[in-house]
């Protein structure tokens, strides 16, 4: 990408008043690296607030979307380039700085910023925040940078592949190397990379007309390919799109929009009034099902365990047709009786690794040991949602992860320990989405590179 921005753009003083000669893009990129590093924040929540912060619209907004997320995507790469270029271990730069060479070297390398552009604002940067000497440095490293292009340095920073195809994969293109391993574990070896290379493309921007209160073709955008409620926004603040500032669209990656279609879709034997979603938070799917709900005359309850997140669902919900109740409970403990829904979705915590492109800062912040913890809380959750099913209902287990532990795995051990359930064939509830089953036979699986989506897995189980 290159800067979209005309030539002189505007150049102000952010909310703590640095030099006018800054650029305001840059420097909100670089607190929003600080705030991800220091405050763990998330990029995409982060993101919004400090562009707020620093009055940027349009294309100054989009420059500092894609600077700040691209350079954390592709942080592994550019620490692996900036340690070439650097005579010490990157652990003793100071991280400030670290953070602006990191922005420095995405501009030079994958966003075709001009090299004096982006040395000098880098390097003016620096000199604001820390100090002239660490201005000095920095401006010696960018330049070291800038003698190469990214392919260039990809050959001389990454291990022969040929050699150690995974170890080059880690470095070319910057995810860990269990990460690596767990990917190509569950994709296979032929579409790994293919799968790498999207994980660090940026997100279409996707929205959601909700049924009953917008129909898609009041949306900007080209529709999407699977789901008839969505379409893919060609630029643009989505805030701006007055269904979505009215709440009768939002925005929702298709993947996710797809989970819902898929429980709504499924047969169930017998009645059909009242539906749950166990993990509503922060309520996108809830939305989208309480709307689906409503149209057939059925009521949706949404379940959150953090109070907080809680909040997040009941403004989603607000206004929207056939909602029964936004409530806190934890799904391990609900407070209903056995028995009590047609149709629970159990959209279970998880790593997160299908959603790497949305949520940067995931691929650094989580560890192999996470793993563990996760699956135990997804079994148990599956187990719950299916306790609170009727015979005849169905329960939708998804996560927005590929790993085999969290998904064919879960659903394995869960039919193991119970013989009140069956796997039932998801495949045919998208049936319009090629190239989409699972490991495990009926079950789904949306993959980044082949449909456009989160990696979203679904398995549909029904109680007996």
């Amino acid at each position: 990408m290159s800067d979209p921005r005309p030539r002189g753009t505007r150049q102000a003083s952010g909310p703590r008043g640095p030099r006018p000669s800054l650029d305001v893009a840059r420097l909100a990129a670089l607190d929003v690296l600080k705030a991800v590093r220091v405050d763990g924040a998330y990029t995409n929540l982060v993101l919004p607030t400090v562009i707020r912060g620093y009055g940027l619209e349009g294309r100054d907004a989009a420059f500092t979307t894609e600077l700040a997320s691209g350079t954390i995507r592709r942080r592994g790469t550019y620490d692996a380039i900036l340690a070439a270029c650097i005579d010490r271990s990157l652990n003793k730069v100071e991280a400030k700085v670290l953070d602006a060479l990191r922005l420095g070297t995405h501009q030079l390398l994958s966003m075709r910023v001009p090299p004096h552009a982006a040395i000098s604002t880098t390097v003016d940067l620096v000199r604001a925040k820390v100090s002239s000497g660490a201005a000095s440095f920095t401006n010696a490293v960018l330049r070291k940078v800038s003698e190469r292009d990214l392919a260039e340095w990809i050959g001389r920073v990454a291990p022969d592949p040929r050699v150690s195809p995974d170890r080059f994969a880690e470095v070319a293109y910057s995810h860990p190397q269990w990460i690596v391993d767990e990917l190509r574990n569950a994709v296979g070896k032929v579409e790994l990379h293919d799968l790498l290379a999207a994980d660090n493309e940026p997100p279409r921007v996707t929205l959601v007309a909700r049924p009953g209160r917008s129909v898609r073709e009041e949306l900007p955008g080209e529709p999407t390919p699977y789901s008839p409620y969505g379409v893919v926004l060609a630029g643009g603040d989505p805030g701006a799109v007055t269904a979505v500032a009215e709440g009768r669209a939002g925005v929702q990656d298709e993947g996710s929009q797809l989970v819902a279609l898929a429980l709504a879709g499924a047969d169930v034997q017998g009645r059909d009034t009242t539906w749950l979603d166990l993990c509503a938070g922060p309520g996108g799917k809830a939305t989208l099902l309480a709307a689906l709900a409503s149209e057939r005359g059925a009521r949706l309850v949404a379940s959150e365990r953090q109070r907080h997140r809680t909040g997040l669902v009941r403004r989603a919900l607000n206004g929207a047709d056939g909602v029964l109740a936004v409530v806190t409970a934890d799904g391990l403990a609900p407070p209903w009786r056995h028995g009590s829904f047609d149709r629970v979705l159990v959209d279970a915590p998880c790593t997160g690794l299908g959603a790497l492109r949305r949520r940067p800062e995931a691929r650094w912040r989580r560890k192999p040991d996470d793993l563990l913890p996760l699956v135990l809380l997804q079994r148990a959750l599956v187990g719950s949602a299916l306790d609170l099913t009727r015979p005849g209902g169905v329960v939708l287990y998804a996560t927005c992860s590929p790993v085999g532990a969290e998904t064919s795995s879960v659903v394995a051990s869960v039919l193991r320990q119970r013989d009140d359930v069956v796997l039932e064939d998801a495949t045919p509830l998208l049936s319009g989405v090629p190239d989409c089953a699972g490991a495990l036979e009926g079950t789904i699986q949306l993959w980044p590179h082949r449909h456009g989506t989160d990696a979203m897995f679904m398995a549909l189980l029904r109680k007996l």
